[in-house]
């Protein structure tokens, strides 16, 4: 078989066992799933009348409607976190060392973590959206093909913030470490436009806000989704998301191939 040919086999073989992983020791997925619901009905029922009256008035829908854009991309980073503990639990068990003294393709450990963990996040992502539907989100204005958009915007972030855990998974020392070292992921949204527009923030905070990979890929999701305006942020999200996967790319391999745990 050509080398590509027994990359994909391989990778076909790791993919297979992270989702067997990932059935049969839920609770660490579901955990890190809690906390985006969990913010959803605390922000729409406890505070969104008063979180909609502060952005502009409108009633609570409007406010829903404002947070789920925002929310589906802190899943993300919420449902990444359990692949830099993943990643860090194989390089410290010996596993790892284990498939290298196999005639398997280097890069396949990798790949499968990869595509793994974007699968869990697409799937985590619908289940948050069909909660935020039942409680009363719409998208009434994005034609199909915004809607595509959307899809493949989550699908890059995803991709991205994937890569970016692996490498972290790889430089900490043990599960606890890939944990913490991964919460910036799941807290950089609390700190973007995320739950308030940024105009509404301190002056000094303001450049914080926006200078991040998630305000732009929130307002372009949010614009995509509920037909506002996107204007710059659209080219910026997709940037963000080609930079932050390339260099979690080259980082995550590079560890790897020169890690000897």
């Amino acid at each position: 078989m050509s080398t590509l040919t027994l990359a994909v086999r391989d990778s076909s073989t790791m993919l297979r066992r992270n989702l067997l992983h990932a059935r049969r020791y839920p609770s660490l997925t579901l955990n890190l799933l809690l906390t985006p619901i969990m913010l959803l009905l605390l922000f729409v029922y406890i505070f969104g009348d008063t979180m909609s009256a502060g952005i502009g008035g409108g009633d609570r829908r409007a406010y829903i409607a404002y947070l789920v854009p925002g929310l589906l991309l802190m899943t993300i980073g919420s449902t990444v976190i359990g692949t830099a503990v993943s990643v860090s639990t194989d390089m410290t068990e010996g596993i790892i060392a284990r498939f290298r003294t196999m005639a398997i393709h280097r890069g396949s450990v990798l790949v499968g973590h990869v595509i793994g963990s974007v699968l869990q996040s697409v799937m985590s992502v619908v289940l948050v959206g069909a909660v935020a539907v039942a409680i009363g989100f719409r998208s009434t204005d994005a034609s199909a093909v915004e809607w595509l958009a959307a899809f493949g915007l989550l699908v890059l972030f995803a991709l991205a913030l994937t890569w970016i855990a692996v490498g972290m998974g790889l430089v900490s020392p043990n599960a606890e470490a890939a944990s913490n070292n991964a919460m910036p992921l799941i807290l950089l949204p609390l700190l973007s436009s995320a739950f308030v527009p940024v105009d509404a923030m301190p002056g000094w905070f303001q450049p914080i806000a926006e200078y991040q990979p998630f305000t732009p890929a929130i307002e372009t999701l949010r614009g995509l989704l509920l037909g506002t305006g996107i204007g710059h942020n659209g080219w910026l999200a997709v940037a963000w998301c080609l930079g932050l996967a390339v260099l979690g790319y080259f980082w995550s391999t590079s560890k790897f191939n020169r890690d000897p745990r």
